[in-house]
């Protein structure tokens, strides 16, 4: 199978007034077309981090990229020019972020900011043929009425209606990797559903690579293909999607499953809770970043575990895993 992304040993700092701290440590992953990966973890784990640095979007000057490669059909995004970078954004690689309301642009129609895709990639469009195709683009996401949403304003349509109109600007351009941070975020179950069913569909008749950042594992079982674990901006585990369900060798991925409501629990029974906090930038331990809250601790946690392969494509990062799998 053809790799379209392969990030090797990423590693990202951000410099603080405290020092400067590595928030994304020797991450590496790959994607083939049309599939989905998922970056999974609580907030502060560096999903969104590892997926901005990809775009050259990290916060400046605070946000750098320190090593790795991020190959992209050959080019190596980390080390692409600006000019270049920008040529890609919105064009092969596109983002849906979390939040549309904030992504949007509230003085522009959503005609205005869709049409500014093709203006930007498809200059040999001229006015009218940008239009037809965002009309075109706004029906194609399930946008009803969709020639009246042209000329409305990102506060005159619900949460659900506004990431559709993030989806249909990032798809404008049919791109080869679509980034999706958390885009059903406040959504209800209803609108979620009708979201990842859309995104799927697009995938499907594009054969377009995803990435899934997400803290939704029901969301993760329903969507991705392949399941990459973060922690404290380090990788977990990595596996395929029903491997990580069904045979997590990681505490900390088995602590995420055991969390999900379940329906063959007794009613009112307590959920599973993971104990304590994703440390902070100041905090990060030199071993093993789980360790002050993980149950099978020991002093051999205090050094940083290497990458074990634990079946056909599936690596874990713990110093503990045969004892757990026993």
């Amino acid at each position: 199978m053809s790799v379209l992304l392969e990030v090797e040993h990423l590693a990202v700092s951000f410099t603080t007034e405290a020092g400067c701290f590595r928030v994304v440590d020797d991450v590496s992953f790959s994607l083939a077309p049309g599939q989905t990966l998922g970056l999974v973890g609580e907030s502060g784990c560096g999903k969104s981090v590892t997926a901005l640095s990809l775009l050259g979007l990290l916060p400046q000057p605070a946000g750098k990229v320190e090593e790795g490669r991020a190959l992209f059909q050959g080019a190596d995004l980390l080390s692409l020019s600006p000019q270049q970078r920008y040529r890609l954004r919105g064009n092969k690689i596109a983002m849906i972020f979390q939040e549309p309301m904030t992504a949007l642009n509230p003085v522009h129609t959503v005609g205005r900011q869709l049409m500014e895709v093709y203006e930007l990639h498809r200059p040999e469009l001229n006015k009218r043929q940008r239009r037809d195709a965002a009309l075109i683009m706004l029906r194609q996401v399930g946008i009803p009425e969709a020639e009246a949403r042209l000329t409305a304003y990102p506060h005159q349509l619900s949460g659900g209606m506004r990431q559709r109109v993030m989806i249909a600007i990032a798809l404008a351009c049919e791109p080869d990797l679509l980034i999706c941070d958390e885009p059903t975020t406040a959504l209800d179950v209803t609108i979620q559903a009708q979201i990842l069913r859309l995104i799927r569909e697009l995938q499907q008749q594009n054969n377009m690579a995803v990435i899934f950042i997400t803290h939704d594992l029901g969301v993760v079982a329903q969507i991705c293909d392949q399941v990459l674990v973060m922690y404290a901006g380090r990788s977990a585990e990595q596996a395929g999607v029903f491997d990580i369900f069904e045979l997590p060798r990681h505490p900390y991925t088995q602590g995420l499953l055991a969390s999900i409501p379940r329906l063959d629990r007794p009613g009112k029974t307590e959920l599973p809770v993971i104990g304590g906090q994703v440390p902070s930038l100041e905090e990060l331990p030199s071993g093993c970043r789980f360790a002050n809250r993980c149950p099978y601790m020991t002093e051999v946690c205090l050094q940083q575990p290497l990458r074990e392969t634990v079946g056909a494509e599936h690596h874990v990062w713990c110093h503990h895993w045969r004892e757990l799998d026993s």
